[in-house]
């Protein structure tokens, strides 16, 4: 990924944090000659030496999977909030941008076994359920619906590199608040979440 040196984010434990809390995702390679990509849930774990691995599994139905092969790298991206900037906002005349977050993760995939997918399930299920009203189990569902794990197709991805571009007006600090002000003014999601990214770069 393409990213300005003034926009890097080299804090690992940082991005780290973003992928937990935007583990919805991309899973890219190439099928027939094509990039494919398929989103889905991608969650950054630990392998039992302590390798950072993303873990996912998609529908049998879907062709990715069938062009997956042990030690293929692929490509995993994932966004953050993101919001068009005026430059009306500045105090100099300039273009307008967008600002970003994004996180590009490369590693090696392996396919795994159903048992250790359906544990991926229940580790899945469990961390999202936390937050729900009348959460539910996986361990209180019966054998005939959980049957459905033969239908998809579990993987991890070995990490083996880490891009994070997080374009926040670090060349315009002189207008940073009056961004995040205009940025605040707004009702979209993007445009508050970005503001609050600034925010705590400055604190």
């Amino acid at each position: 990924m393409y990213t300005p040196t003034h926009y890097s984010n080299n804090d690992i434990e940082e991005i780290k944090g973003f992928l937990r809390q935007n583990s919805f995702g991309i899973l890219i390679n190439i099928v027939d000659n094509r990039p494919w990509g398929t989103h889905i849930p991608l969650e950054l774990e630990s392998d039992e030496q302590g390798n950072d691995i993303l873990v996912g599994h998609i529908a049998k139905a879907n062709p990715q999977w069938k062009h997956f092969k042990d030690e293929s790298e692929v490509l995993c991206i994932f966004n953050g909030p993101h919001a068009y900037v005026s430059s009306s906002w500045y105090k100099e005349e300039e273009v307008p941008t967008w600002n970003y977050i994004a996180v590009h993760v490369y590693g090696k995939l392996s396919i795994l076994t159903e048992e250790e997918t359906m544990a991926s399930m229940h580790r899945l299920v469990d961390k999202y359920e936390k937050g729900s009203k009348n959460p539910i189990s996986l361990e209180n569902m019966s054998s005939k619906t959980l049957r459905q794990v033969k239908g998809v197709v579990g993987f991890q991805v070995k990490v083996s590199d880490i891009q994070a571009t997080y374009k926040l007006s670090q060349t315009r600090s002189d207008d940073h608040q009056k961004i995040i002000s205009e940025l605040k003014e707004r009702p979209d999601s993007g445009s508050q979440g970005i503001a609050d990214f600034m925010k705590d770069k400055e604190s």
